[in-house]
């Protein structure tokens, strides 16, 4: 839905995943309902200009560090199994680029397992000044 109201307004949207397997299967996914959809993995960028960009988390904070132009004009970012933040070894990627990411953007966050769903929205609310749900 997210992804559908982000193209229909002509805004830029980033769905991340956990691991490269996950972001192939969402490209293959979103591609064949959107056209406008890009990927990019270690290994393979795949219409980078796109409106809708699936990529892993890591690719995403990558940019963020790098100030890619990119992540200046995104408008929404889909945080697939975003529970991976609980993770003691890859969760400060997930935190790091929660944090580094512009004011402005609007958020999806994925998740049947999180056990502290509203800890974690009043997080988000104070980083990022945004108004709770």
């Amino acid at each position: 839905y997210a992804v559908a109201m982000a193209l229909r307004d002509k805004q830029r949207v980033i769905y991340t995943t956990p691991i490269k397997a996950l972001s192939n299967q969402k490209y293959r996914e979103l591609h064949e309902e959107f056209k406008d959809v890009g990927l990019m993995t270690g290994d393979v960028t795949l219409n980078p200009s796109a409106s809708c960009l699936i990529m892993t988390t890591e690719i995403l904070r990558s940019m963020l560090y790098r100030g890619s132009e990119i992540t200046r004009e995104v408008a929404w970012v889909i945080f697939d199994e975003i529970h991976y933040l609980r993770d003691k070894e890859r969760g400060v990627i997930w935190e790091e680029t929660i944090i580094l990411l512009p004011d402005n953007v609007h958020y999806v966050f994925l998740s049947a397992t999180i056990p502290n769903a509203k800890q974690f929205a009043e997080w988000i609310s104070f980083l990022h000044n945004q108004v709770k749900f």
